[in-house]
């Protein structure tokens, strides 16, 4: 048995909520919110109501808006936030603490500069603690009902990344520790843009045998990307490349795929994202992810067609018969 340690969760989206009641069953852990009224609900009602209802909050997890309480006293920090929300909250944790290790759990890049969250960390915190990213094949509602999961931490630094991934270990929860940060991030990002065209080619009805090919097809263009940055071949042939790329092409709790779906039912997508009422970073991972993949000349097909109907440049259907059409050639092209 891991030996309890304090524990801040920042962020209660649904994913922040479910790794905080996850964790508390071995540890002491905090969730806080940047919201005083979201902190008052979520202490109020014991669950949260807006992104994870019906997963009641243990009896020992407490709910804060207070940013100084809950770094108090803290061993761990783990980030849960949105991409295009972590710059800022490094800032404010820059300003409020030195020593304390990081943990990071959020999927893209960030608008505007197309970095991913290491790269944010290095440009606003230069010598920062020891820090890691924590990805995998997860839906947010099966990890708070502590049904099996197993996930990547990986840092520079191989001993945290081993530390960390024995902290958060359960008996139901295998984590496995690597030093490809690049690769893993890539491959938590850009799954999210696959699993979007997924959900319109199933909601334009084209079939299993077609959503095998995008999913493959997908990880061949993830993969051509992430080595470009510098990410590691057996990186994308685990949990945070295929594994999470077949979770979020094929489940149901999938946010992106959710969005394709709507999007193939002829949706805007303002209104979808409305309907979703949470963030499916896919959406603006996509644009982002396609213009980093011109700055390194890599051929990403189903990226740009999933790009091109979020700009409203072609209709779904179009999109994917663009696709079909493509010039034959080599599958290891």
């Amino acid at each position: 048995m891991t030996a309890a340690v304090d524990i801040s969760v920042l962020g209660a989206g649904a994913w922040g909520t479910a790794l905080a009641i996850r964790l508390c069953a071995q540890h002491r852990v905090r969730l806080w919110t940047r919201s005083p009224a979201h902190a008052e609900a979520l202490a109020a009602a014991r669950e949260n109501g807006r992104y994870l209802p019906g997963e009641p909050l243990p009896a020992t997890l407490a709910v804060t808006h207070d940013l100084d309480a809950v770094l108090r006293d803290a061993h761990l920090l783990i980030l849960a936030v949105p991409s295009n929300a972590l710059r800022a909250l490094l800032a404010d944790l820059r300003a409020r603490v030195h020593e304390l290790p990081l943990v990071w759990l959020c999927k893209g890049l960030e608008t505007g500069s197309r970095k991913l969250p290491h790269a944010v960390l290095h440009e606003v915190w230069p010598g920062h603690p020891p820090a890691a990213v924590l990805s995998g094949p997860s839906f947010a509602r099966e990890v708070a009902r502590g049904l099996p999961a197993a996930l990547t931490v990986a840092s520079s630094d191989a001993g945290f990344a081993r530390q960390t991934a024995h902290i958060l270990h359960d008996p139901m929860l295998r984590l496995y520790s690597s030093t490809d940060v690049v690769g893993v991030e890539l491959g938590g990002a850009a799954k999210n843009v696959i699993a979007i065209a997924a959900g319109i080619a199933d909601g334009l009805g084209f079939g299993l045998n077609a959503r095998a090919a995008l999913i493959t097809r997908g990880l061949a263009e993830l993969t051509r990307l992430g080595l470009a940055l510098g990410g590691r071949q057996e990186t994308f042939m685990g949990l945070s490349g295929m594994g999470d790329l077949i979770l979020t092409c094929t489940g149901d709790l999938s946010r992106n795929r959710q969005l394709g779906l709507r999007l193939a039912a002829g949706e805007s997508l303002e209104g979808a994202l409305r309907q979703l009422g949470h963030i499916a970073e896919g959406a603006t991972t996509a644009l982002e992810i396609v213009h980093l993949a011109q700055d390194h000349d890599v051929e990403m097909p189903i990226s740009q067609a999933v790009a091109a109907i979020l700009r409203q440049e072609l209709p779904p259907r179009e999109a994917v018969a663009g696709l079909l059409a493509r010039e034959l050639k080599d599958e290891d092209a």
